[in-house]
């Protein structure tokens, strides 16, 4: 079967089989008109290229229908509930994507004089001050780019102050249910990373904390809520007995979005947290980013915070590069300029439209919207712990035993039936694990819509219909895929068919 009919066999409805423009455009072929270059010497000192380049000619009616097409195969927030725990895909206002193209936004430079900026040094004046006010934290340091690079200025900070103090700690505490990128952001700074286990109620173990505090810990690494969708009760505990150690509470502030405007941060102990304004407050999340994670500082790391800053003067704004006396210990920069401007705009214009009033009830909705998938569900499939959750869902592998039917089996089923899988076997501490996050954004008619699939499957999984599952997905143009190879020997690039294969087919 040659190429163009196997495409042609593959198609279904209106939902065609698209191949890579390799396989259908031709060398030779233009979709524009230029006239031959002048000759000109070159300046490529010897590396000119000797052969064509290869690339396929297209018209422009076949580049625009081959991307609209692949874009009909992408899963995304826009078509349907996005249940990945542990990253709030929500919906996005559109209000915010236009706010952040507005020319006076949009096409900014960084080198530009601070005279011809103060629009937009205002709009990050303000936005710092919205997150200051929601964390209850006096500095917020703006460049950082996402989460992890916020982790990282977090432990920078805190091992700048330990510096400063003349003390030489080397243990981060780190529960054993954290995002991994917390055990290497302390492992990026130098410290041994020291695990802490969780309790029976999915929480931390505040006995093994103060087992291991010693004039050599450094701090804690914690979230809140955790990463099971728990809220950590006893959260003062903890930072109580870190400052009392001599340490500083580092939280990660990925699951803000179930506390924002019902809790802050600071009122807690919190020394140092990182906001992913692409999971709370309304930016693009996925996509290899731009992202942006600010990191909020207590009074006692304030002084280390990194530069700049934007300051209001009398003159108006401008951008604080060297400070004197206390902001002499700032441990430095964290990146060339001063933060991601499309994302600030936008998370911005969505802290505006909404209000204080409106960021309460987006954690009060997303914990609702948790809570009604649990109590449920926690009867079809199975909860390792008893609710109330906090901004996610947690269900594992309990449902399928004896089934011979395997988280993996049941997650790529969930496709054949028009919903992305949820989060699946993390967090690592719980076997099986179905992190599943509803969002605020979810109607009761979306999620009565997404329950009423999850119970079918579940129903058909403890019925024996083992081949529905060991053969999902069956309605996509590729079947399943053998992912531990995909990961471990990566096909990046195109090589063209050889007449042999050509023939074969």
């Amino acid at each position: 079967m040659t190429d163009q009919a196997a495409h042609q066999a593959a198609h279904r409805g209106l939902d065609l089989e698209e191949p890579l423009l390799f396989d259908f455009g031709e060398t030779g072929r233009s979709g524009v008109d230029l006239p031959d270059p002048e000759p000109v010497a070159s300046r490529l000192g010897g590396l000119e290229r000797t052969a064509p380049i290869g690339l396929p000619g297209l018209s422009e009616p076949q580049v625009i229908r081959h991307f609209v097409r692949i874009s009909r195969n992408n899963y995304s927030i826009d078509g349907n509930l996005y249940p990945l725990g542990s990253c709030t895909m929500k919906h996005n206002p559109r209000l915010n994507e236009k706010v952040a193209r507005l020319p006076g936004f949009a096409d900014l430079h960084p080198l530009q004089p601070e005279s011809t900026i103060q629009g937009a040094l205002e709009a990050i004046h303000t936005l710092a001050h919205w997150l200051r006010t929601l964390t209850g934290m006096p500095v917020v340091a703006m460049p950082p780019a996402a989460g992890a690079h916020g982790e990282l200025c977090g432990l920078m900070a805190i091992r700048a102050a330990h510096d400063a103090a003349g003390q030489n700690r080397t243990r981060v505490l780190i529960p054993e249910s954290a995002h991994g990128t917390n055990p290497a952001t302390a492992a990026l700074c130098g410290y041994e990373v020291d695990p802490i286990p969780g309790n029976a109620r999915g929480r931390i173990d505040v006995a093994a904390i103060r087992e291991k505090l010693g004039p050599d810990v450094a701090g804690i690494m914690l979230t809140n809520p955790n990463t099971l969708g728990l809220f950590e009760s006893q959260v003062i505990e903890v930072a109580d007995a870190i400052h009392d150690a001599g340490g500083y509470f580092y939280c990660d502030g990925a699951n803000l979005n179930a506390i924002v405007g019902k809790a802050r941060p600071g009122d807690l102990g919190v020394d140092a947290i990182h906001i992913n304004l692409h999971k709370t407050f309304s930016t693009p999340h996925g996509g290899g980013g731009p992202g942006a994670g600010p990191v909020a500082f207590s009074e006692a790391l304030a002084p280390y915070a990194p530069l700049p800053l934007v300051v209001r003067g009398d003159d108006g704004f401008r951008l604080v590069e060297h400070r004197e006396g206390q902001g002499a210990a700032s441990f430095g920069r964290m990146r060339a300029f001063h933060g991601q401007m499309g994302m600030f705009t936008r998370a911005l214009t969505y802290m505006q439209s909404h209000g204080a009033d409106g960021l309460r009830q987006v954690a009060e909705d997303a914990v609702l919207s948790a809570n009604y998938l649990l109590e449920s569900l926690k009867d079809d499939l199975s909860a390792p712990f008893d609710g109330p959750c906090m901004h996610e869902a947690l269900f594992d592998e309990a449902f399928l035993q004896g089934t011979g039917i395997s988280v993996l089996d049941f997650a790529k089923a969930m496709i054949d039936e028009g919903y992305h899988p949820m989060t699946v076997y993390f967090p690592l501490v719980v076997h099986g694990a179905m992190l599943t996050e509803p969002t605020e954004t979810e109607s009761k008619q979306s999620l009565d819509r997404f329950i009423a699939v999850l119970r079918k499957l579940a129903a058909a999984a403890k019925a024996g219909d083992v081949n529905r599952f060991r053969d999902a997905p069956r309605h996509t143009f590729r079947r399943r895929v053998d992912e531990t190879a995909a990961a471990r020997n990566p096909v990046l690039r195109w090589t063209p068919p050889t007449p042999d294969a050509q023939a074969a087919e």
